[in-house]
């Protein structure tokens, strides 16, 4: 069953000569406990489609169409949502992780209260519960020394811990979807492959449900369990990974696949990121 299903989107871009299409009409379902893969070429729309979900457009951009959450039988609309609804999503049921953690995390705040303010403003949590979970979450995906973590700020780690911060903040509450927007594109491979085995894992253990933005189908093809392509705006297909991989229907399909390191569209996608997955886990100075 589908915990968010987008139908029709649209997302245009104001400009003096008139509206200009950004996101044309696409429907996409994430399915529960499952990572979706949205890829494509740099301006395909991929990063407008994850700010839309959160309504966190640009002012001069509009959009219509629909953005459904579901949860225990209800639907809540999340296009054109107020304020306030949005407020009660974002972190709580909606969390997302960002490209850069130098940028997405606060430099002057420390890790702990980066961690523990919107807990205990959405979960209503004792200073000491949310520090209690706060350790537990750094614990989860594999933060060096969790305590002695909270009382640093970002510039103490490396890119990669950093990443596993930022991803620790956004399941603080316990969110229903992540939204990971080119998540390991600014680290190294060794790295790279951590966070996709964290972001797997978390899947497997939680029924956690993620949206993986991203212009690299060897990432993809890593860890995805569907996989969405667009182009200009549109989809241009849609199916479960080795399907898309082994049997690419469209024509742009099948040339980003061919502009993959090695045979790519003879390979299997195992085989495709056995050299990623293979690669040892990061060290703490790294």
């Amino acid at each position: 069953m589908s915990i968010l299903a987008i139908t029709d989107l649209h997302i245009d871009l104001r400009t003096s000569g008139g509206p200009r299409p950004i996101v044309d009409g696409i429907d996409l379902a994430l399915e529960r406990g499952r990572i979706h893969g949205l890829a494509g070429e740099s301006g395909s729309g991929k990063t407008m489609t994850a700010l839309a979900i959160l309504g966190l457009l640009p002012e001069s951009m509009t959009s219509s169409g629909s953005i459904a959450l579901e949860r225990d039988g209800a639907t809540t609309e999340l296009l054109g949502a107020s304020r306030q609804v949005l407020s009660a999503i974002r972190g709580r049921r909606v969390a997302m992780v960002f490209q850069d953690p130098s940028t997405s995390l606060h430099p002057q705040i420390s890790v702990g209260r980066q961690l523990t303010d919107h807990m205990r403003h959405h979960l209503a949590l004792s200073k000491q519960e949310a520090r209690t979970r706060a350790i537990e979450l750094l614990e989860r995906v594999s933060a060096p020394d969790p305590s002695g973590a909270l009382r640093k700020f970002p510039h103490q780690f490396s890119g990669g811990q950093r990443q596993r911060i930022a991803i620790a903040v956004a399941l603080a509450c316990d969110p229903d979807v992540l939204l990971a927007d080119e998540p390991t594109t600014a680290l190294d491979v060794t790295v790279q492959a951590g966070v996709l085995q964290l972001l797997r894992q978390l899947v497997d253990d939680s029924g956690l449900s993620v949206l993986l933005v991203t212009h690299d189908l060897g990432v993809m093809s890593a860890v995805a369990d569907e996989v969405t392509i667009m182009r200009s705006g549109r989809v241009v297909e849609s199916a479960p990974r080795e399907q898309l991989f082994r049997h690419p229907q469209h024509d742009y399909t099948k040339s980003l696949l061919a502009a993959l390191p090695g045979s790519a569209l003879e390979e299997t996608p195992e085989a495709l990121v056995h050299g990623l997955l293979a690669a040892p886990k990061e060290e703490d100075g790294r």
